[in-house]
């Protein structure tokens, strides 16, 4: 009879230490999802000595928004769906028709565009309630910036032979920004959309 080939066993001693390798592998060649933010140059601090009056601002130049414990948005007393909200800022910002009830438009001296009548006065004010979910904030900046971008790019083709906006060198890149000034004011949270719907 043919006698049975005995099995080695095999040496599990360093199986811990190529284990312990690929983990490290994994964790380096893995990309991490990261959290969503917002990118925001923050103003320079005030000057203390500078003493500033209180400016009355022009209700028209005010394109007031609310988002409410429920995530429900409200533009100017009127409740309306995110997906709206960008043509609607556009059409604030821009005002291309000088409609009354839009930001007044003034003449303006813009370097490499010339005499310009825009909206420089215009405001967006942004205000939620304490509840509203990080979600909801998001989407809504995210429009409100979208808007400021499609019009820079819009006025970037038009005034520069085509071109678009990121290919423009830094002044050209000023001169739009003038133009169009992103002017985004968020207010302190409150807590008034838990007792009104629509944050009324």
């Amino acid at each position: 009879m043919a006698r049975k080939r005995e099995v080695q066993e095999i040496n599990a001693s360093s199986m811990a230490d190529i284990s312990f390798l690929l983990l490290i592998f994994f964790l380096v060649a893995t990309s991490m999802s990261t959290d969503q933010g917002l990118s925001r140059k923050l103003p320079e601090p005030i000057d203390p000595k500078n003493v500033q009056e209180d400016v009355e601002i022009n209700k028209r130049n005010v394109m007031q928004i609310l988002i409410n414990s429920k995530d429900m948005l409200m533009v100017n007393g009127e409740v309306m769906q995110v997906s709206k909200l960008r043509e609607k800022a556009k059409e604030f910002i821009a005002n291309p028709n000088n409609s009354e009830s839009l930001p007044v438009k003034k003449p303006v001296d813009i370097p490499l565009l010339g005499t310009q009548s825009i909206t420089k006065d215009h405001v967006i004010s942004l205000q939620n309630d304490r509840g509203t979910s990080y979600q909801a904030y998001l989407d809504v900046q995210n429009e409100l910036v979208a808007a400021y971008s499609e019009l820079r790019e819009e006025l970037s083709r038009e005034k520069f032979q085509g071109k678009s906006y990121m290919d423009l060198d830094s002044a050209e890149q000023k001169a739009v920004q003038t133009y169009y000034p992103q002017r985004i004011s968020e207010a302190e949270p409150k807590n008034y959309g838990q007792n009104q719907e629509g944050g009324q």
